[in-house]
């Protein structure tokens, strides 16, 4: 009665009641889609729930239990142990005697170390529990294979403009009142939570609790609530996922995506000498001899921001993004390397054929090192067209360049001296 009468927080109060109710998830809670499905069978499956916070993993959890009428039991892998695991499931097996099923609801799932997640299995197994846990961590990384092979791993993705609009209209019919905005600091609201629905309602109720005044625009909004720190762990799933991007941006010659990826992984906190030497390898990889400049580019802006540190120094590291975006683009280098190593492993120890071997004492000599050895400057051409392959392997082609920026340079060396190389060969 006391907990009824109590205030409760603007997010609670619109907690859905219904799995109707909940926002930006249709993909996952549709009649046609996986949860909605279960639910229509009326048979739910272990499931692990993977988005990013406030996106309803809770909620969700919780309202399954309701519809499928079983019991709700909640843990936090923060604040639980073996001890309270064995309490649940002793729990468990007995309510399951008496006729009724457990939702195992596991927050923070990742939290749990190899040994612990494997305590569910048997009764994950049994069908003792019903198991849906939350996980912000990508469950490939932080889950153990077998408790992944006994889930549905189900991605919740971050609350569109739409969803976060939604919960906006809720708010106001549950407060009675328009929120004090200009529509132009109504959008930035939503841009501020960032994603997160929960963070959207926090900050409404800060908005709710000022004094009455006219309608705020952008600047007197930020002056009120604080904006959301943009979600970006250096060591986990956002850290690849950013720099993936950022790589991939510029490998498809879209700067300016590249220059939002770079921004935003220094927004994250990301030490930007590790995105130095991201785009050092870029332009080796991706870039290569179709300008050999970028490499020299590369190494300057890292030496730059060596040299200014932040926030001068980052300046160095725009200017070479823009670079490496709007270089010709060639991987010929990256593959004839993988191309060279393969004919390495599979060829074994071959000797370099006698006759480029140096031969400093008499003994190695007579047996024939060096012996027809051409120094390649004493020929007209300077290129004496000699076989530098082992003996018993035929020469190959590795490096392929492309019709790219200096590559096509290259290609027309490399077609000169195979148009030398070949009569003094056959």
């Amino acid at each position: 009665m006391f907990d009824q009468s109590a205030p409760h927080p603007l997010a609670d109060r619109l907690r859905p009641r219904i799995l109707d109710e909940v926002v930006g998830q249709n993909h996952l809670l549709g009649p046609d889609a996986p949860v909605g499905r279960m639910v229509a069978s009326g048979k739910l499956a272990s499931i692990v729930l993977w988005g990013p916070p406030g996106t309803g993993k809770t909620t969700i959890a919780r309202l399954l239990a309701e519809t499928t009428e079983l019991h709700f039991e909640p843990l936090s892998a923060v604040f639980s142990g073996v001890a309270d695991l064995r309490r649940v499931f002793e729990a468990a097996r007995q309510r399951r005697q008496l006729g009724r099923g457990t939702l195992l609801f596991v927050d923070e799932i990742h939290r749990f170390n190899r040994s612990q997640q494997d305590g569910f299995l048997p009764y994950v197994e049994d069908g003792t529990v019903v198991l849906v846990g939350a996980t912000t961590e990508n469950p490939s990384f932080e889950l153990n294979a077998a408790l992944l092979s006994r889930c549905q791993v189900l991605v919740l993705n971050r609350l569109d403009d739409a969803a976060l609009e939604e919960l906006l209209a809720r708010a106001e019919a549950e407060e009675d009142r328009p929120l004090p905005l200009t529509d132009e600091a109504r959008a930035s609201l939503r841009a501020m939570a960032d994603g997160d629905g929960r963070y959207l309602l926090n900050m409404v109720e800060a908005l709710l609790q000022q004094p009455p005044a006219q309608a705020l625009d952008t600047a007197a909004l930020a002056s009120v609530v604080q904006k959301r720190v943009p979600l970006y762990d250096k060591g986990q799933d956002g850290h690849y996922n950013l720099i993936s991007a950022l790589h991939k941006s510029l490998r498809g010659s879209d700067t300016d995506a590249a220059l939002y990826w770079f921004a935003r992984m220094l927004e994250g906190g990301e030490d930007p000498r590790y995105i130095a030497r991201r785009l050092t390898r870029f332009a080796v990889e991706d870039i290569g001899l179709a300008d050999p400049n970028a490499l020299v580019q590369a190494l300057a802006a890292w030496d730059a921001y060596e040299r200014l540190g932040s926030p001068e120094g980052e300046l160095a590291l725009v200017q070479c993004v823009v670079y490496l975006g709007t270089a010709p683009k060639s991987n010929a280098a990256y593959k004839a390397h993988g191309a060279a190593r393969r004919a390495a492993q599979q060829t074994g120890s071959l000797m370099p054929p006698m006759h480029i071997l140096n031969a400093p004492t008499k003994l190695m000599k007579g047996l024939g090192y060096g012996e027809g050895y051409v120094y390649d400057h004493d020929t007209e051409e300077g290129f004496s067209g000699q076989d530098y392959f082992p003996e018993g392997m035929r020469r190959q082609r590795f490096f392929k360049p492309g019709e790219r920026g200096f590559e096509r340079e290259i290609a027309k060396r490399l077609e000169y001296w195979d148009k030398l190389r070949k009569p003094r060969q056959e």
